[in-house]
This record gives C-alpha cells, sequence and structure tokens, in this order.
C-alpha cells in the first residue's frame, strides 16, 4: 500500500457522514492528510481553523478519498482525464463500502467521474461540487464550501 494510502486509512472514521473526492495527492510529494497541501490549508480554513482539523474532522464521520490514487496534476490534459475516467469503477468500489450519507467533489472537472461512479455504486445521496482552491479560486473555494458545509450530514 503506498504511503498515501497508509496515511489516509488512520483517519478513516468508522462510520463515512460525507465523502470528499479530491482529483488525486499532488504530483509534489504534499498531501491532505500530512497536513501539507493547498487543500488541506483551503479545508482548514473553511472549516474555520478547528485546532486539531483532522481529528474534528475524522470525528465529524467526514473522509476524504481521491478519484485518482496516484498524482495526475502534473498530466497532459489527455492522459489526465484518462486516468480519471479509468479510476471511476475503483471509486464506486469504495462509495459502495463507505456508503455516505452525501459526496463532496472537489474539482468541477471530476463531476462527472464522481456521478458517474456513484451511480455505478447504485449510491443516491446528495452531491455537492465546489472549485479546486488552486492559484484562481482559493476564495470561490472557501465560499462555497462554507455554504456546503452546513448542509452535509455529521455524527
Amino acid at each position: 500500500m503506498p504511503e498515501f494510502e497508509r496515511e489516509r486509512r488512520k483517519f478513516q472514521p468508522e462510520r463515512v457522514t460525507t465523502l470528499f473526492i479530491g482529483e488525486s495527492p499532488p504530483h509534489g510529494g504534499t498531501f491532505f492528510y500530512n497536513e501539507d497541501s493547498v487543500l488541506y490549508r483551503a479545508m482548514k480554513e473553511a472549516f474555520g481553523h478547528e485546532e486539531d482539523f483532522l481529528a474534528e474532522f475524522k470525528a465529524k464521520g467526514f473522509f476524504l478519498d481521491d478519484l485518482v490514487h496516484e498524482p495526475v496534476n502534473q498530466l497532459q490534459d489527455r492522459f489526465r482525464n484518462q486516468m480519471r475516467l479509468n479510476a471511476v469503477c475503483e471509486l464506486a468500489i469504495r462509495m459502495a463500502e463507505y456508503q455516505p450519507s452525501a459526496v463532496v467533489a472537489l474539482m468541477c472537472a471530476i463531476e462527472p467521474m464522481v456521478s458517474q461512479a456513484m451511480c455505478n455504486a447504485n449510491l443516491s445521496v446528495p452531491l455537492y461540487v465546489t472549485a479546486f482552491p488552486g492559484r484562481y479560486h482559493r476564495k470561490r473555494f472557501i465560499e462555497e464550501m462554507s455554504e456546503i458545509i452546513s448542509k452535509l450530514p455529521q455524527l
């Protein structure tokens, strides 16, 4: 099991109420569950800068998985999109296992793949979508995520 996945599993709640889906771990080596990624910092801000953010995230039944479990953000668009499409079946299997009450796609471009995985998993729950908090969309992400958070089921 890759190091990213071992770290991710440490934070998997017993019951996943809300499943957040990112595109993939970043190519640069940072990772949400290592508390050093752009996504981690933006999520922590949107959630209100909780002191032990990951512990609180897990305690609410929140879990972040990725569509693709290897970095794709450095790939050309054609290959990146193919990797996303190829990952739908595996994501559907994981979704069927998690049985979340809501799903949040953390990048607009992955919404079709996340929707397809939900369909494949026979998962009929709300799907929320927000822009990824990269350079140009951080403010938009914080605003959208702040609105989404109030709608999410939690423990």
